[in-house]
């Protein structure tokens, strides 16, 4: 199917991931896409919903729009994270489904997978034990998203399936402290650290959980692979419920706070409070589905980290 002449639905085309996704599908001759701001169109209600996809009639809806944060975020704003998440995925998917799409790309997170999960992280562990508890509420959301798309599939064999990418950093990223995810948080720490001499720089936690980290562009081009070559049919034959995206490499937060501390210059002394939670001690995924039906990451951590830092400079003031 020629899927460069659908009509295509991206919600939250003004996040890290919708951007990234709007800026390579518009690159790759993409010209009939749909967006809609918060303002215009609020996702939390079924409503505006219903009468946004009665009058535009999507042909694809990729769903790139969520409620996110960090471990401090997803912790204090239990209600919100699990609620409006919740609501987002189930009116886009649900309208999509009475309006007919061809087909649904839903982005979810690697924290639906359990806390103590072998590693690296394989998509038949879903729901095979406990979750990590400071972002239980945003991964049960995820996970009913990735089941509310295996169920529309194996109920009416639609063409809905999910992408369940690893850590994302990138353009776009949130650099608020309150809200934002370790390696963004990191940026702005070292960068006001510098900037204003101080000695140190306090990290929550030992620094001794691994984390796996993907540069956003590099998701987008997953994204618009799946659209291209992956039907909903090939993935739930493979009796699993969502696809793995990610480097299918991973490091401590202190080997990635040494490397942030080098791109930012910072030349003062990293300090780990190990009063503050850790989080899940690791989370890796295993890859190799993606990567053996074609797509693999191409930008490596350093380097992205660098283009990072710099949109930061240009942009975040």
């Amino acid at each position: 199917m020629n899927w460069n002449s659908k009509k295509i639905y991206l919600a939250g085309h003004n996040g890290m991931v919708g951007s990234a996704i709007f800026r390579e599908l518009t690159k790759s001759g993409y010209n009939n896409i749909v967006t809609k701001s918060l303002e215009e169109l609020d996702l939390r209600n079924q409503s505006e919903v219903n009468s946004f996809f009665e009058n535009e009639k999507p042909e694809v809806v990729i769903i790139a729009a969520a409620k996110v944060g960090g471990i401090l975020a997803n912790n204090t704003y239990r209600a919100e994270f699990l609620y409006d998440n919740l609501m987002i995925e189930a009116n886009l998917i649900h309208a999509s489904h009475l309006n007919n799409a061809k087909k649904v790309i839903f982005l979810g997170s690697s924290c639906i997978y359990p806390k103590l999960a072998p590693q690296p992280l394989k998509e038949e562990y879903l729901l095979s034990d406990y979750l990590e508890y400071t972002n239980e509420p945003y991964a049960i959301a995820k996970i009913a998203g990735i089941k509310l798309c295996e169920s529309y599939y194996k109920q009416y064999g639609s063409n809905f399936l999910s992408l369940m990418p690893t850590n994302l950093y990138g353009f776009n990223d949130n650099f608020n402290l309150q809200t934002s995810h370790v390696l963004p948080a990191l940026i702005r720490k070292f960068h006001e650290a510098k900037t204003s001499d101080s000695e140190s720089v306090t990290i929550w936690g030992t620094g001794s959980p691994k984390r796996e980290f993907l540069f956003v562009d590099d998701l987008a081009e997953a994204v618009k692979f799946t659209l291209e070559n992956i039907e909903a049919k090939s993935l739930y034959d493979l009796e699993i419920s969502q696809l793995n995206v990610g480097t299918g490499e991973d490091l401590t937060i202190s080997e990635l706070a040494d490397t942030i501390k080098k791109i930012v210059g910072f030349e003062g002394s990293i300090i780990y409070d190990s009063t503050k939670p850790d989080g899940t001690p690791r989370k890796l995924m295993d890859v190799s589905r993606i990567n053996n039906l074609g797509w693999k990451h191409k930008t490596n951590l350093e380097e992205g980290i660098k283009k990072t830092y710099e949109w930061f400079l240009e942009n975040y003031k």
